[in-house]
């Protein structure tokens, strides 16, 4: 598969599958007939008497002060200089290659009067694996990315820094070693790289993916929960659910079903006296759900962004360049705050069944150990749980109800969606440690309902813990053990598919 930009649709395993170079990505032919004729455009707009923001004239409030043909090399070049104020650390290399390979389709959909050879430069640093460094903070997401976009393309003009591997290093020096002389922007280009929305959206492309992962790894530690507690299946049963079909709501209740087949644990307790379990076994479908249904909100919107034109002004014709505000990153940072509160809320309901684990009920021991007194067993490791879950709580203040102004007023109204996609991936990130301790707990909870068996996927799963992870006979150092189930959680060691 090759794809085309500027042409084909960019979807989220598309776009991953581009920045980890296991998908082929070119210009067609036609998406450099469309740059070709962009860029004639802006020129005659450049060498006109009439004034068109961000062609022949400045910038933000100095939008009404129009630039002779003569100085607009040395605009575009001050517009990147004087934008690059990001600080902080840099964000990962994987992340500013994400914002290459978005920006390029934005590109070279036609409408942002770019040189075909400026779109060149760019993919040969996706090609040769030079990726600019990117300062993680600085950007209130109104007039795009501002500060980010412009540390992105700093190495254009041989300024600012490349990873290259592992290691940071200065973008003169890079670009000699590879027989790369520094580019001369020209009208319209420095615009149409720093408008633009790539910081958020690559976050957002980032926290997808993770949190496409986590919402199966949730279903099946709820699962393995379950098996560990005795709970019961009756509320996960497919004619409850039809009565209120919420889509996430119905994928889930179908995973638990199918992570409960043919297991003989749950079949031993069927005519147990347990009328309900507590909210957080029983109402699994409903908050599991509901973080799934704000989850495919954000990839639609996302998904959306990703093929869409997010510079300014918009070129429309040869005679017409539409100043507008496709770069507000309002569309994405409200469903990033959304999907905040839906991670959030995973972890959330998972710190509850640790505690009732922990509860000594149903014929488990308390605190998961049979040697209570001298050895507190697994007591304190929801104590972790807990400081994650009020930490995520903390991180859950929506970034897109605020608004600072910026610009001497001309930007008066800002997303602030960079800070939206920073802050779900770090809630994903708790929620990541969070599940490892649940299934540390839950794999515990199952060794004591032996020598019963679960269906094959729990088995399965409980095998990969154990490969790891010993059962806790009396108190040892639990540190290691945790962590290792967070890398096995990192790295998707854990089969979540439910088929």
């Amino acid at each position: 598969m090759t794809f085309k930009y500027g042409i084909d649709h960019l979807d989220l395993d598309t776009v991953n599958g581009i920045a980890d170079a296991s998908i082929k990505a070119e210009l067609s032919t036609e998406a450099i007939e469309k740059i070709n004729i962009s860029r004639q455009r802006v020129e005659k707009m450049a060498a006109s008497d009439e004034a068109v923001y961000g062609i022949n004239t400045g910038f933000g409030p100095l939008c009404d002060t129009q630039i002779t043909p003569e100085e607009t090399a040395l605009l575009q070049k001050n517009l990147l200089i004087t934008h690059a104020v990001g600080v902080g650390e840099p964000i990962a290399k994987h992340n500013s290659k994400l914002m290459l390979v978005t920006k390029v389709h934005a590109l070279s959909q036609g409408f942002s009067g770019i040189r075909l050879e400026t779109v060149e430069r760019m993919l040969k640093f996706i090609e040769l694996d030079i990726i600019p460094v990117v300062p993680e903070q600085g950007s209130v997401g109104a007039s795009g990315d501002l500060a980010p976009l412009s540390h992105l393309f700093l190495p254009l003009l041989g300024e600012g820094e490349f990873w290259v591997g592992d290691d940071i290093k200065p973008a003169a020096e890079v670009l000699k070693a590879h027989n790369l002389e520094p580019m001369e922007l020209l009208a319209k280009e420095g615009l149409a790289l720093i408008n633009g929305t790539q910081f958020i959206l690559s976050h957002a492309i980032t926290g997808l993916t993770k949190m496409r992962y986590l919402l199966d790894l949730a279903d099946l530690t709820g699962a393995m929960s379950i098996e560990g507690m005795q709970a019961s299946e009756s509320p996960f049963r497919e004619e409850l659910h039809a009565t209120r079909p919420f889509p996430g709501n119905l994928e889930v209740a179908k995973r638990m079903r199918i992570f409960f087949k043919d297991s003989e644990n749950m079949a031993s307790h069927t005519d147990c006296d347990r009328v309900q379990d507590p909210y957080s076994l029983r109402c699994i479908p409903q908050v599991h759900g509901a973080s799934r249904n704000a989850y495919n909100h954000l990839l639609e919107m996302t998904e959306l962004e990703m093929n869409s034109v997010t510079d300014n002004p918009i070129v429309i014709s040869a005679e017409e360049a539409i100043s507008g505000g496709s770069f507000h990153g309002q569309p994405l940072a409200m469903v990033l705050d959304y999907a905040s509160i839906a991670a959030a809320e995973l972890g959330n309901i998972s710190d509850r069944r640790c505690y009732l684990l922990l509860e000594g009920l149903h014929g488990l021991p308390r605190l998961l150990t049979v040697a209570g007194g001298l050895n507190s067993g697994m007591m304190i490791p929801q104590y972790a749980t807990a400081a994650l879950v009020t930490e995520n709580k903390s991180l859950c203040f929506p970034p897109s109800a605020d608004s600072v102004p910026t610009s001497m007023g001309q930007e008066d109204h800002v997303s602030m969606g960079s800070i939206s996609s920073r802050k779900l991936n770090q809630i994903l990130g708790n929620v990541e440690k969070i599940f490892a301790i649940e299934l540390m707990y839950a794999a515990q909870a199952i060794d004591f309902r032996r020598p019963n068996k679960c269906s094959d996927i729990i088995e399965e799963n409980f095998a990969i813990i154990r490969e790891k992870v010993a059962k806790l006979e009396e108190d040892r150092l639990l540190k290691p053990d945790i962590d290792a189930i967070i890398t096995m959680v990192k790295s998707q060691a854990f089969n979540v598919s439910a088929h």
